[in-house]
């Protein structure tokens, strides 16, 4: 567990026992984007499965048909088989999203990937399309058990029921039981997992900034956004002044006045945006120095080595007031960041 001092209990101060704005009536966000756009990464090549977890794909890619037949239906068994002639599979995503596989078929692949020896007890095995190591698991059950209710919202801000469910029934002993909380889902237990094996300290500054109230200068961040619902302008008003793109497809663009730039973003342009709408927040609404740097840390560590498209949005709000809007994606991973300033002078 990262940093669970003075800047974690600084935060739930700051941000309560609950989320700072209302929740939505669902409990998970919902997402017409692929797999690897809704999360962060487990590691820079494994999406959604942990490297002890690895010989899932090595029993779905090279074992015989008739060894698959003996797990799987015969029709899901051809349509594996007709997809990894084409390319071999890499991601969990990609498994579940050939015609006739979930979360039934999953199971059964894992049950033959572990009967088989493919894989060993250090692999979990597979929950909510995610396959978790023993020590992913233990990582997992420790943060839910551990940390405080304040800090659990800020990793959890779009499953707020989930939250609530798990602050009710912790302690927990497993995994599984995690997993089958209510309000628990395939992106919640993704985030917990990336939480406990990556750090949440960037989860706690984006909740900090978003509890400071409003004033002249005021300043929003998202980890979790519909990137066509920013451009369309969920986050400014009909007054767009420019609208700079990299990597967004022109055919997506709202209207004229969107164009691209030639070049992507890579992580030091990332951490300027970050930063400075941080430095905003914290001399508006005086949050502590340690929340700051820690945050700007994590997201250094998640980022590192990154390109992403995204857009700069800039809208007019009358005669001395203004909105900017950043959003970045990692072209690699899906991890996004966005930061809203509104300003009045």
């Amino acid at each position: 567990m990262r940093r669970l001092g003075s800047a974690l209990l600084s935060a739930s101060l700051l941000v309560g026992c609950g989320p700072t704005t209302s929740p939505e009536p669902s409990s998970e966000p919902s997402s017409t984007e692929a797999p690897k756009d809704q999360v962060a990464p487990l590691t820079t090549t494994n999406v959604d499965l942990a490297p002890e977890c690895q010989g899932l794909l090595t029993f779905v890619n090279t074992a015989a048909p008739a060894t698959l037949d003996a797990y799987l239906p015969s029709d899901v068994v051809l349509n594996l088989v007709s997809r990894r002639s084409t390319a071999p599979f890499v991601t969990l995503a990609e498994v579940s999203g050939v015609h006739l596989v979930g979360p039934v078929r999953l199971t059964q692949i894992e049950s033959g990937a572990r009967s088989l020896g493919y894989i060993t007890s250090s692999c979990v095995g597979i929950l909510d399309e995610l396959a978790l190591s023993t020590d992913d698991a233990a990582a997992v059950v420790s943060l839910v058990n551990t940390v405080n209710a304040g800090t659990l919202y800020a990793i959890l801000p779009y499953a707020w029921n989930g939250a609530t469910t798990l602050l009710a029934l912790r302690p927990f002993t497993s995994v599984q039981a995690i997993s089958n909380a209510s309000g628990i889902g395939a992106a919640s237990l993704r985030t917990l997992r990336n939480a406990a094996t990556q750090g949440y300290d960037l989860e706690v500054l984006v909740s900090t900034v978003n509890a400071v109230p409003e004033s002249n200068w005021t300043v929003k961040m998202d980890l979790s956004f519909d990137i066509e619902d920013v451009m369309a302008g969920a986050h400014g008003n009909d007054r767009l002044d420019y609208a700079t793109c990299f990597g967004i497809d022109p055919a997506t663009f709202p209207n004229s006045r969107f164009t691209n730039r030639p070049n992507l973003a890579n992580a030091a342009e990332v951490h300027s945006y970050v930063a400075s709408a941080a430095s905003t927040a914290q001399y508006q609404g005086q949050i502590p120095a340690s929340i700051v740097t820690n945050g700007l840390s994590d997201l250094d560590s998640r980022i590192a080595g990154g390109t992403f498209k995204g857009c700069h949005l800039g809208y007019d709000d009358g005669p001395w007031a203004g909105i900017q809007v950043h959003f970045f994606v990692n072209v690699a991973t899906g991890f996004r960041i966005l930061t809203v300033q509104h300003w009045v002078e």
